[in-house]
């Protein structure tokens, strides 16, 4: 089991703070840096400081360019030194008000006196206000890059270090006697997709799919929703729009800090700075924002189905062609929410349902440990699953699963009571994909496809969502 280390601190001003930082953006200028409404992140700066040396090494491991903890620090110590500053003006003006008070009107020179002095300290005290609320924005600015710590046992790295945790299911190898299709000549023989039509009406890399292959992510969809209801998960709807402070406090920010060029933002004057989800597990998070919870309602458990939005800029090759690197997807999303010390176990219990999804599927498929080049910012610690893909020749992932400890619980400010001081901690959060339906078409087409490459027999566990057929044909 895992300890976390339990330490206190600052919160900012709320009230004034939230008056006085981050405007609403205007003139469709977009920024990367969030734009604070309704969340007031909650970081825990004395954590900060007393762990620069293990932070500093993290950011390090983890390849990050733009991060900086010794500024972070810095501002910090800044930010305390104004406030000590500032009280021990305000002490002083309290003094020279009591003095003040204590003069008989016959002294009225003495009270001229006291009065500029009082006044004086004022305005001095009005600059330090001004400047601490500077160091305030610039801080949390800086301090919101700071990604979550890493579990002891990630491996350090890029994607070629990531560690094999088990596979389930034997690979299928094309032969001299079996010629395997990859997935796009399958669609084109059973016209299950059209790409060149979603071209001309949205762009490069939408898609329309077609017959069987809108019943198939018809069926994957229930399929993984039900699989969930069984395991005690509480089934929502979520909205595909949401505002950009939500995607930031749940850490999706672009490692090349060019974040428009991977989200898709809403542009109009009364939008809010609102974009098109990247995932579920944003609105599902959002759905206890602000909220205290007992720890009787602990753990939380949601699977949520919504689409999924992801720009993606970037040269597109052989191994993102077709369905593999899409624009929008739909997918069903697990959300977790539980007590500080029980994320460890729910971590288990979400790996643990999906290897029973994609193992009923009868896929062949790995469990990975990512390595810390792999990790977003909100992650802790990352499964992936990747399935078998014939006809592409590779693996290809399906589904991750991520514990993001309180990372997201201090940026949306989701708490509990702990018995039995009954004080207030933050929550940690887990998510993990069910199914990611694209990719998903992708690892069925070609693991069940006949010798022909012009039919494909339909998993068991699929068939009652689709018309009880076995297979499909011309």
């Amino acid at each position: 089991m895992v300890r976390y280390l339990k330490v206190d601190f600052i919160s900012f001003r709320r009230n004034l703070f939230r008056r006085k930082f981050y405007n609403t953006i205007k003139n469709k200028t977009y920024s990367t840096q969030p734009q604070y409404s309704y969340l007031s992140p909650n970081l825990n700066y004395k954590y900060f400081v007393t762990n620069s040396e293990k932070i500093s090494q993290n950011i390090i491991n983890r390849n990050l360019k733009d991060v900086n903890i010794s500024l972070v620090c810095s501002l910090y110590e800044n930010y305390r030194n104004i406030i000590t500053e500032s009280n021990s003006l305000r002490s002083k003006h309290n003094e020279l008000s009591k003095s003040n008070n204590n003069l008989s009107l016959n002294e009225s020179g003495s009270k001229t006196i006291l009065l500029e002095e009082a006044k004086k300290l004022k305005q001095q005290i009005q600059q330090k206000e001004s400047k601490l609320l500077e160091i305030e924005k610039e801080l949390l600015k800086e301090a919101l890059k700071i990604p979550n710590d890493t579990h002891f046992n990630t491996p350090i790295g890029n994607e070629e270090n990531a560690k094999l945790i088990k596979q389930i299911g034997e690979k299928i190898i094309p032969t001299k006697d079996l010629s395997l299709k990859d997935h796009l000549t399958i669609c084109k023989n059973l016209n299950l997709i059209n790409f060149d039509q979603a071209s001309n009406v949205t762009g490069t890399s939408w898609y329309y799919l077609m017959n069987e292959g809108a019943l198939f992510e018809l069926a994957l969809i229930q399929y993984g929703i039900e699989k969930a209801i069984k395991k005690g998960f509480t089934p929502i709807i979520t909205p595909d729009v949401i505002k950009s402070e939500f995607s930031h406090a749940c850490g999706f920010q672009p490692r090349d800090n060019d974040e428009v060029s991977q989200n898709y933002f809403i542009s109009n004057e009364t939008s809010q700075n609102l974009v098109l989800s990247a995932t579920a597990e944003i609105p599902l998070a959002g759905l206890y924002s602000n909220k205290i919870l007992s720890h009787k309602e602990l753990p939380i458990k949601l699977v949520g189905f919504g689409r999924a939005f992801r720009s993606e800029a970037g040269a597109r090759g052989q191994d993102t062609k077709g369905l593999y690197r899409v624009h929008q997807f739909s997918k069903v999303e697990l959300f977790t929410i539980t007590k500080n010390d029980q994320s460890d176990k729910m971590f288990e219990e979400i790996i643990e349902l999906q290897e029973e999804i994609y193992k009923d599927l009868g896929l062949c498929f790995r469990i990975m440990d990512m390595p810390t080049h792999e990790l977003g910012a909100s992650t802790y610690c990352k499964y992936d699953m990747e399935a078998w893909m014939p006809g592409r020749g590779k693996w290809g992932e399906i589904s991750s699963a991520s514990n993001c400890t309180d990372y997201q619980s201090r940026r949306l400010n989701i708490r509990y009571k702990s018995p039995p001081s009954n004080t207030t901690e933050f929550v940690h959060t887990l998510n993990g994909t069910a199914v990611a339906i694209p990719r998903l078409i992708i690892a069925i087409l070609e693991n069940f496809q006949k010798d022909d490459g012009k039919s494909v027999v339909i998993p068991k566990v699929l068939r009652k969502w689709m018309g009880d057929k076995d297979i499909i044909n011309l």
